[in-house]
């Protein structure tokens, strides 16, 4: 039996698109027949918990501000405990920097394999932080095996540690579960019939929107393109503060609405109620925002990276434009305002055919399974493997129907 003891920093109660994806993978291997126990290290938590749960067992253990005597004392804590019933088989890292620090450490006193999942900014801002790039360099080489979740995180890590057996294992959703019913759809066209004049499309920026994410770059980008009076935007999670300040002095020129944090079921409600998403990101992974989006059958307007670059197709399945290309984000705007209604429900229906067909989450499951296994018996990932969901998603649809494209976009 698979028996991987779990560290991550990002587990509920804690907000954000980490805790959301390490959660769900969590319960589908548990779900799947996987005995996890998973170390939730915790900078909230004041006492440390432990819960037995049906595969495996929660501990939260508080960090505070003094980290390395809180993992020193952790690992006497798991070092002393009695062997368990079934032996652990793996130690596996969930991204953030004190899994990077532990886990290899932990793996290494138990001759554990470990395998590292590296998230969005553990690459994005680890290559280039003080603190991160030495963790970064000690941990990925110690792994049996590294999965994140872009291609073009998979080749800055197969450039950077070429003897890294790394591959991509992208996001995935519960589209049974993750689905509105009749009150969420009454809910959002009453919200826009009350807060959105009718000639104006809504645009959804949802979750945590960092300096990373782009917000106050989208907003000077819709100012400056003179088509502020084309739409309404609905923000949906945490503001940074550039987008705050930017709100409360220049805002009265867009329309919008504000509505805190909420629960991902409490967005089927706020979902529908949009035209398009925006995911404007300067870098990424691949964000729940998007893989929610598309399940709804909800258009990006997106900056073509990370996960966005290996599943969108420009005209097709979203408005697409380069990272911080201004003018490209004008231009994505203009298509979104002008497009017609029937374009855009076409290219909905689309979104709604890519979840169903690629980001469903028994493919994620299946792969993290994959991978644990082949990692306990010492099999490498055949290329094929390695690449095989990047492959996947690289594939044209059949017969979409054809996009409204400018002509200064053909």
């Amino acid at each position: 039996m698979l028996h991987p003891l779990w560290v991550t920093e990002t587990y509920p109660p804690s907000r954000g698109g980490m805790a959301q994806s390490c959660d769900r993978i969590v319960h589908a291997l548990r779900g799947a027949g996987a005995l996890v126990d998973l170390v939730h290290l915790s900078r909230r938590a004041v006492r440390r918990q432990s819960e037995m749960r049906l595969g495996g067992r929660d501990l939260v253990w508080p960090v505070g501000d003094d980290a390395e005597h809180a993992l020193r004392c952790l690992w006497e804590h798991l070092a002393s405990e009695p062997p368990p019933a079934v032996p652990r088989t793996h130690v596996v890292a969930f991204g953030g920097v004190l899994p990077l620090l532990a886990a290899p450490v932990f793996a290494a006193l138990w001759g554990l394999p470990l395998v590292t999942l590296l998230r969005g900014n553990d690459l994005d801002l680890g290559l280039f932080s003080l603190r991160r790039t030495g963790l970064l360099e000690r941990s990925l080489p110690r792994s049996r095996r590294v999965a994140v979740v872009s291609e073009d995180a998979r080749t800055k890590v197969a450039a950077l540690f070429p003897e890294v057996d790394v591959e991509v294992v992208g996001n995935g959703i519960d589209l049974a579960a993750f689905r509105p019913v009749a009150a969420d759809l009454a809910r959002a066209a009453a919200w826009r019939r009350e807060s959105v004049q009718p000639d104006r499309r809504v645009l959804g920026i949802f979750g945590q929107i960092k300096p990373k994410k782009g917000g106050l770059f989208f907003l000077e980008a819709l100012a400056a393109s003179g088509l502020a009076d084309r739409f309404h935007l609905l923000f949906v999670g945490d503001l940074g503060e550039e987008v705050t300040a930017w709100l409360a002095d220049r805002g009265a020129a867009v329309a919008h609405t504000v509505e805190p944090h909420a629960d991902r079921y409490d967005l089927l409600s706020r979902y529908p109620a949009c035209d398009l998403v925006v995911l404007p990101s300067f870098y990424d992974g691949m964000p729940n925002v998007l893989i929610e989006a598309l399940a709804l059958g909800v258009p990006p307007l997106a900056a073509r990276t990370g996960g966005m670059a290996d599943l969108l197709r420009d005209g097709e399945t979203a408005f697409l434009f380069a990272p911080g290309d201004d003018e490209g984000c004008r231009r994505a705007l203009a298509r979104a305002a002008e497009g017609r209604a029937e374009d855009l429900a076409a290219m909905g229906e689309r979104c709604r055919r890519l979840a169903a067909a690629r980001l469903g989450h028994d493919r994620e499951r299946d792969r993290y399974l994959a991978i644990l296994r082949d990692t306990l018996a010492g099999r490498r990932p055949s290329v094929s493997a390695a690449r095989a969901e990047i492959t996947l998603d690289l594939q044209p649809f059949a017969a979409p129907a054809a996009p409204h494209v400018s002509e200064e976009d053909e």
